[in-house]
């Protein structure tokens, strides 16, 4: 029995993501390309700021991806807290494009540097609570991405900021970590301990000693006395700051609010990331924050779509068995089997011609003898041994394919009303710039055929 068809493909009635005009638009000042860890937001980050350099636009990537993957593909040693200039970019429309990825204790201690004068820098730098707190606080790294998108976008000297978000646990950690972080610093415990130094003099002095003696000894014994102390002299050597990061952090809360942010949501078509996707899309709608669609990575498709799986592999058995197979309608036959038309090639032989390669195999004639009768048989056996295996590796990818669409349909079944584009899967890893331009192509081209 043959499988039932394939359903028309859902994204038929979804709006295309057209990224070409997006990063063509001077209005548009920062992308930001999140999703589930795994999916590709570094190379889609990478790729689309190549192609917007390419087309003109003074791009910087900002990415926090600890792989460096983004390095070695742009043909960089190495990427630091600074933005370097890539080489190689095309184009004579005065485009280029920088990199970076992001520091994050460095990025602390610049806003540290920044906001206290000399010695109180110096103090807060060499704390020990500070140097745990700026190197792995939860929270911290997603929280100083957005205090270095803030510095980027403040300095004016680009006209496209391309981020590449955190590859966190869960990419919603990218909006909350700023109200986290702020929540800490501004929380009561923090103010609990700034306020004997507020409070300062005897005033200070005895409520040092009657009030806070029970709390310091009960935590004293939880933390250490030496980890409080050094928490308690950050505190008051920070007080100051408190107020700052929240402020910051609102403030580059509203600039990706802006028309001139536009979120890319990044995915794969897996149950997993498209549901994590879908999550994400919820949320930045609740956010007020503007949506530009959602980039499926990583698309198979194939060439002979026409041949199901179960055709291919009734095929695939045929042949195992010796027995003549019907390519018109893929079951075995006889001398009355219906005959494919000279100049109409089967389904079957066109996925064993593109299943691996992609072209069907040529034919030149041939000045060698002829082959013996037993050879003859041995070449035919060994034809129908290839075929059988490409068939079957046809019938494998068309059930990647159906699992792909099913996953794709569901996500668009919820929200039809975020653009979607395609993008098909490359043979083989992203290494360099020719890489990244070929995933800039797949990403404007918008669309895979339908099945």
């Amino acid at each position: 029995m043959d499988s039932v068809p394939v359903p028309v493909n859902g994204l038929d009635s979804v709006p295309v993501l057209e990224l070409d005009p997006l990063i063509d638009d001077p209005g548009t000042r920062i992308i930001v390309c999140c999703g589930a860890g795994g999916v590709g937001k570094t190379t889609t980050a990478a790729a689309l700021g190549v192609r917007a350099a390419e087309r003109g636009r003074k791009v910087v990537v900002l990415t926090i991806d600890p792989a460096r993957r983004l390095a070695q593909s742009m043909g960089i040693d190495s990427l630091d807290n600074v933005p370097r200039e890539v080489d190689g970019i095309k184009g004579s429309d005065g485009g280029q494009l920088h990199a970076m990825m992001l520091d994050m204790k460095r990025t602390f201690d610049e806003i540290v540097e920044a906001h206290a004068d000399a010695e109180r820098a110096r103090a807060i730098l060499e704390n020990p609570f500070y140097q745990s707190l700026s190197a792995g606080f939860a929270g911290t790294q997603e929280y100083m991405a957005m205090e270095k998108l803030g510095q980027l976008r403040a300095r004016d000297e680009w006209d496209l900021i391309v981020v590449d978000t955190p590859p966190s646990r869960s990419a919603l950690d990218f909006l909350d970590a700023p109200k986290r972080l702020g929540s800490f610093l501004d929380g009561k415990f923090i103010k609990l301990l700034m306020a004997p130094a507020k409070m300062g003099g005897r005033a200070g002095m005895k409520f040092l000693n009657v009030g806070m003696s029970m709390m310091t000894g009960t935590l004293g014994k939880l933390l250490g006395g030496q980890f409080l102390k050094d928490v308690q002299t950050f505190v008051a050597a920070m007080d100051t700051m408190f107020g700052g990061f929240r402020t910051r952090a609102d403030a580059t809360y509203k600039l990706l609010q802006a028309p001139g942010t536009a979120f890319l949501v990044v995915a794969t078509p897996e149950r997993d990331a498209l549901r994590e996707a879908a999550y994400f899309v919820e949320r930045l709608a609740a956010e007020e924050m503007p949506l530009a669609g959602l980039v499926l990575n990583r698309v198979h498709g194939s060439g002979a779509a026409r041949l199901s799986a179960e055709r291919a592999r009734a095929a695939a058995e045929n042949l195992d068995e010796g027995r003549i197979v019907d390519q018109g309608a893929g079951k075995a036959g006889g001398r009355g089997s219906r005959a494919t038309a000279p100049n109409e090639p089967s389904d079957t032989a066109t996925a064993a011609g593109t299943t691996t390669t992609g072209t069907a195999p040529s034919i030149e004639p041939s000045t060698e003898a002829a082959p013996t009768a037993d050879e003859a048989d041995a070449d035919a056996h060994d034809i129908q041994q290839l075929t059988a295996g490409l068939l079957r590796l046809h019938a494998e990818r068309m059930q990647v394919l159906a699992r792909e669409q099913r996953t794709r349909d569901r996500f668009t079944a919820l929200h039809p009303e975020v653009a979607v584009a395609e993008v098909a899967a490359l043979p083989g890893d992203v290494h360099d710039l020719d890489g990244l331009r070929a995933i800039g192509e797949r990403l404007t081209a918008g669309r895979m055929p339908s099945l």
